[in-house]
């Protein structure tokens, strides 16, 4: 069975991981600059100076996504490259970037699914407080307009936040990520309100300012939960309160904000979920009514990043499957996740993020084979396909990534792409699974029982889908 017709498919990248072109044509600094020069934050201290350099090689990149047949991608845009101060004057040639990005892509027949902010923060506007600051909902709000208005006479697909759960709890609260401050909880929740509100105030910016008819969503993260016996009723009404329980608080760490109703049900709802109103208790900000109703702006999907599940009843297993980044292998994250969040919040979902690390090198015939990144993919994709088909409003699916690149903290030893990349030499290499993505597009996702390729016999090999 195939997926539905106009269904979705790409691949993502963010500006950051790949971009590179860190000091050039007046391009200013972001949090992550700054974290990355701080001794012992990334993996053997890498940076993304460079990373993927595909500010210099983008119209390479986008022809191989058109080799691949891939209709869409989602990339993000860089705050500073387009604001070096992240306010005030608009760098014309960071700016220029992104209008040739769009027309590469759209000459290339693929559709562009903008993301405004993938976590690179200005640096200067840290120094002002950053998300702390109230400003910063105005400031972000500025900035969209600036981009909105350069490219929406082309694009209309527009996604606001990345994972603010990351950014905010990675970020603010456990430190792990930039800009790596272990703020208390009052200061995280007060960061986080800030960003729900420049979202509101984005989208409003977005539908104000569009040349073309918008479609608006934002991409957080997929907390999701799974029954161990999808089959008893109990199961899965734990796995779904599980999918929007707000986690213990464990003292300074992220888990406080890694969840999904503090950041979606006022996105939705227009309010805080009351479970997390008693567990944040005096530490949660203040929120008047015009900022819930702000925060709360009409959206045309639902972007979720889903990469995998914890499963509701299931016992400690000893070699239970995990990717390199030793992050688990639950494919059925796509059927209850999807299911789970569409029952709640009633929008049309894209996933916009999906795929795994893998153990990935180039072989001594040049290829790069990498058959777990395929049977990873194709067990998650048939999962969707029968979420779909239960009734579920999913119109998208986003491969992460298109390329190896920068791994935030983990520097550049975890590989994501269905490209490799041969970070001193700057070499693409296109990995089996990209062959293999490439046919499940052409085919609009007919992945059949057996799904492993290439299939080797007869000294040669087949596609298989």
């Amino acid at each position: 069975m195939a997926f539905p017709e106009n269904f979705v498919w790409g691949a993502a990248t963010s500006a950051y991981q790949i971009e590179g072109a860190a000091n050039e044509e007046g391009r200013g600094e972001s949090v992550w600059d700054m974290f990355c020069r701080q001794p012992g934050r990334v993996h053997e201290g890498c940076t993304g100076r460079t990373a993927c350099d595909h500010y210099h090689r983008y119209k390479h990149d986008v022809s191989i996504m058109h080799s691949l047949g891939i209709p869409a991608y989602r990339f993000s845009v860089s705050w500073p490259r387009v604001l070096p101060a992240g306010t005030g004057g608009v760098n014309a040639p960071g700016l220029a970037f992104y209008d040739r990005l769009v027309d590469e892509l759209l000459t290339a027949g693929i559709q562009p699914w903008v993301t405004l902010f993938h976590w690179d923060f200005p640096y200067a506007l840290y120094c002002r407080g950053g998300w702390l600051n109230r400003e910063s909902v105005e400031w972000f709000s500025d900035y969209a307009q600036v981009v909105v208005r350069a490219l929406s006479d082309r694009v209309t697909h527009w996604l606001t936040f990345n994972e603010p759960q990351c950014f905010v709890g990675f970020g603010h609260l456990s430190g792990v990520h930039a800009p790596g401050v272990r703020h208390g909880l009052r200061e995280a929740l007060l960061a986080a309100h800030h960003v729900l509100l420049a979202h509101g105030r984005s989208v409003q910016a977005i539908r104000a300012n569009a040349v073309r008819s918008p479609c608006v969503g934002w991409a957080p993260v997929g907390a999701v939960s799974a029954p161990v016996d999808p089959a008893e009723p109990a199961d899965v009404e734990a796995a779904r309160h599980a999918s929007f329980a707000l986690r213990p608080l464990e003292g300074p760490s992220d888990n406080a904000l890694f969840n999904t109703t503090w950041w979606a049900d006022p996105v939705v709802f227009g309010r805080y979920p009351e479970d997390g109103l008693k567990r944040f208790g005096d530490a949660v900000p203040d929120a008047t009514a015009d900022d819930m109703k702000t925060i709360a702006q009409p959206l045309d999907f639902y972007g979720v990043n889903i990469y995998s599940s914890s499963v509701i009843g299931a016992r400690a297993q000893d070699g239970h499957p995990v990717t390199a980044l030793k992050w688990p292998v639950t494919p059925q994250c796509l059927y209850w996740g999807p299911r789970f969040l569409f029952e709640r919040y009633g929008l049309p979902l894209v996933i916009t993020e999906n795929g795994m690390s893998g153990i990935d090198w180039v072989s001594l015939d040049g290829k790069v084979h990498d058959p777990q990144r395929i049977d990873f993919i194709a067990r998650h994709l048939n999962e969707l396909r029968r979420c779909i088909a239960d009734g579920v409003d999913v119109r998208g699916y986003f491969h992460w990534s298109l390329l190896d690149n920068f791994e935030w903290a983990e520097g550049y030893k975890e590989r994501f792409g269905l490209i490799h990349v041969d970070f001193a030499t700057q070499k693409r290499t296109l990995k089996d699974s990209a062959y293999w993505f490439a046919e499940v597009i052409k085919t609009n996702g007919k992945l059949p029982a057996d799904h492993v390729w290439p299939r080797r016999g007869n000294g040669e090999d087949k596609h298989v889908i």
